[in-house]
């Protein structure tokens, strides 16, 4: 299904690097859901991963963008970010975008704060 994946055109050097941003990135997101969330109601816990999550959307390719331009010669240096529209945000969560690593990996990223945000305060009495 990912064979065309463009991270498989990337040498396993620059592939470790990608996946490494992206465990620190999904950690960090999901530690500031938590902390954003542990002390509010559910309609509002929800509503902070839907915004961190759209942050993540439109700040993460400039992020990617820097990397790559340590392992790819001659890029031009310039921004790459701009804020996505809400259609691509919920083809982006209903797994309806583009078939690859990255979207399906936003997906569940979704997915991933927003129970961790619905569960934030269970965890929290623990």
């Amino acid at each position: 299904m990912y064979e065309q994946d463009s991270l498989f055109t990337l040498s396993p050097a620059g592939q470790a690097g990608v996946l490494a941003i992206t465990a620190v990135l999904s950690v960090a997101l999901l530690w500031l859901t938590y902390r954003l969330t542990r002390r509010r109601s559910p309609l509002i816990r929800v509503a902070i991963a839907a915004v961190l999550f759209a942050l993540f959307i439109w700040l993460s390719p400039q992020i990617y963008y820097t990397y790559y331009l340590q392992i790819f010669d001659g890029l031009p240096v310039q921004w790459v970010i701009k804020w996505p529209d809400p259609g691509r945000l919920i083809r982006l969560i209903t797994f309806q975008s583009q078939v690859s690593l990255s979207d399906h990996g936003k997906g569940a990223l979704f997915w991933a704060m927003a129970l961790l945000g619905l569960a934030a305060p269970r965890l929290t009495r623990r």
